[in-house]
């Protein structure tokens, strides 16, 4: 178990993770959500130690990660892939680790074989592509066999067979009993992953809840209907005290009932449906809808649309200042 009592960190007068309390269970995936800047990594970075932090304690199984003998058989994790030497072989990078920490020299084939690398085994670390250390920064992670795992980004670089890999990876591990903390911004991975979810904010605790709840409590459901009698069903669901929104091509959204009372309905007035669906949210669009308001960084998108100023054009300012044209050959610049 990871535990977090009034974790607090600040950079200058800057708050970057600011009295985050939460804990993170063993037997499930936790998800870890927020949008860039929100503290993620600093937590994470204060979980192992490698931050101090301001205020505020984490514990993993009860100690702090600097009271943990031989830290890698309790605590494993993936926060950098790049921090490998590059100068050494895959084997060798997992030997001095486990060497570390009075890990059996046999582990580290055994890890090698785990996430796919034996055949690189003896290859310099520097010539691996992104997924390829990947699957060595996992592999380090899992070499003290430990309870707890962090991963940040596990997916960077992985194809799609090595993302279905690292999914089920922590669904297994997760289901032996060990505590599996994740963190990622693909929300359709997380989607597919995670059971819990917690999600900060400036870093501000934003929500510790399922993933079914999280979805349920942040986004809107509705049924969608189509019909070529749009007019007669909206007027039927209208009578029925049921909130109607007409979308384009005549589509009804209704919110508050069922897809069988409506389909029911429907045939009760004779009216023909072309299409009867549910619709809920996705993770990502209660995602967006909790952490609005936390975002740190926006873009904006009209920059790049916004018509041309008023007066001469690009070319003619040109024209002006060197009497020539950018495309004076007839060709285009």
């Amino acid at each position: 178990m990871i535990e977090l009592d009034g974790l607090t960190k600040r950079f200058g007068n800057k708050v970057a993770v600011d009295r985050l309390s939460f804990r993170v269970k063993p037997g499930m995936v936790t998800g870890f959500l927020g949008p860039n800047g929100a503290g993620k990594s600093t937590t994470m970075r204060m979980m192992l130690d490698l931050d101090n932090p301001t205020s505020g304690s984490v514990r993993i199984d009860g100690r702090p990660y600097h009271q943990l003998d031989e830290p890698l058989k309790h605590i494993g994790a993936l926060l950098d892939a790049k921090s490998m030497h590059g100068g050494r072989s895959a084997y060798n990078n997992l030997l001095c680790l486990a060497q570390s920490n009075r890990i059996p020299e046999a582990r580290v084939a055994q890890v090698l074989d785990t996430v796919g690398l034996t055949a690189v085994a003896k290859k310099k670390s520097k010539g691996f592509s992104l997924g390829m250390g990947q699957r060595l920064g996992i592999a380090a992670a899992l070499l003290g066999d430990p309870q707890v795992l962090l991963f940040d980004e596990p997916v960077n670089g992985l194809d799609p067979e090595g993302i279905h890999w690292i999914r089920n990876l922590m669904k297994a591990l997760a289901a032996e009993g060990r505590t599996i903390f994740v963190s990622s911004h693909l929300m359709s991975e997380m989607a597919l992953t995670a059971d819990h979810l917690i999600v900060i904010g400036q870093g501000k605790l934003l929500a510790d809840t399922s993933m079914a709840d999280f979805i349920q409590q942040n986004s809107r459901s509705y049924v969608r209907l189509r019909s070529p009698q749009p007019e007669r069903l909206r007027d039927v669901l209208h009578a029925e005290g049921l909130v109607v929104v007409e979308t384009t091509g005549g589509m009804l959204e209704v919110d508050g009932a069922t897809t069988e009372a409506l389909g029911e309905l429907a045939a009760q007035h004779r009216i023909t449906l072309h299409e009867l669906s549910g619709q809920r949210a996705s993770l990502e669009d209660a995602f967006m809808q909790m952490t609005a308001g936390s975002v740190e960084y926006h873009a904006h998108a009209d920059h790049m649309t916004a018509p041309p100023p008023a007066g001469p054009q690009w070319g003619d300012q040109w024209n002006e200042r060197t009497g020539d044209s950018p495309a004076a050959d007839g060709k285009e610049a």
